[in-house]
């Protein structure tokens, strides 16, 4: 920051200091303080709707990514064997390998240009009005400033001084009041204007969201003729945690389970 900032900054400082204590009138700001804190909120939602949808996307590609790493293990496993086990550990690697050039193809791009691109773009003209809003703030503080030295000059019998002051004061107010009547008549504006700008992205977000949830229910689902049927009364029964069990109490029994090191 310049000298000439930091000059500044001091005497603003001094100002609020001043309003405090009571020595210098605070221009009622209420009204537009509510509006400011609109924008603070929409800021802060709008720049973690930004992270979580990105995340979302990370998501499904780790998803993606992890069930075929999963899959070719299991591959591994199973694919020595001639029987349906191998058989539908196939099947399984196939399915989640479609579905994660699926998410490449038809969930990544879209997903990027109709959801991530409007959001992250609609984020980065926030810190313009952010700044705007500050600055606004600042020139309010010059302008309580000079008008409340003028008003303490228009006590003293110096007319030289007293002018001066009143051509600060107008100057100030000029400028405070030309930003002023801008944020006031944009500011709700832009607010109002959240949702009809995001309802697109949202309802593609519901779509890609669907269709990947539905990809993968109808991929993984073909999966499922591969297994012997009452597989699912089988775990509800708590019949497939027995087979478990008895395959592993088999491995203990095994003598090489039980060599100590």
């Amino acid at each position: 920051m310049s000298w000439a900032g930091l000059k500044k900054a001091a005497s603003r400082a001094g100002t609020q200091f001043s309003q405090k204590i009571g020595q210098v009138e605070r221009t009622d700001d209420s009204a537009f303080a509510v509006e400011a804190e609109r924008f603070k909120q929409f800021e802060k939602n709008g720049n973690a709707l930004h992270k979580e949808a990105k995340a979302y996307l990370d998501s499904v590609r780790n998803v993606s990514a992890s069930s075929t790493r999963i899959a070719t293990t299991i591959d591994l496993f199973f694919g020595t064997d001639s029987g349906e086990q191998a058989i539908s550990a196939n099947a399984y690697k196939r399915a989640v390998e479609e579905l994660e050039g699926d998410v490449a193809l038809q969930i990544d791009a879209p997903y990027r240009a109709t959801v991530l691109e409007p959001i992250s773009k609609l984020c980065a003209h926030m810190p313009e009005v952010a700044n705007a809003i500050q600055k606004r703030q600042k020139k309010l503080l010059d302008y309580d400033a000079a008008r409340s030295k003028a008003r303490k000059l228009g006590e003293k019998d110096d007319h030289i001084k007293l002018r001066a002051a009143e051509v600060e004061e107008e100057q100030a107010r000029e400028i405070y009041q030309a930003l002023d009547g801008h944020l006031r008549e944009e500011l709700p504006q832009l607010l109002d204007l959240r949702v009809p700008y995001l309802d697109p992205s949202f309802e593609c977000m519901v779509r890609l969201q669907t269709h990947f949830a539905t990809d993968g229910y109808n991929k993984l689902g073909g999966v499922q003729r591969y297994f012997a049927e009452g597989v699912r009364d089988d775990y509800a029964s708590g019949a497939l945690d027995a087979q478990v069990e008895g395959a592993l109490q088999e491995m203990r029994e095994l003598s090489i389970c039980g060599l100590s090191a």
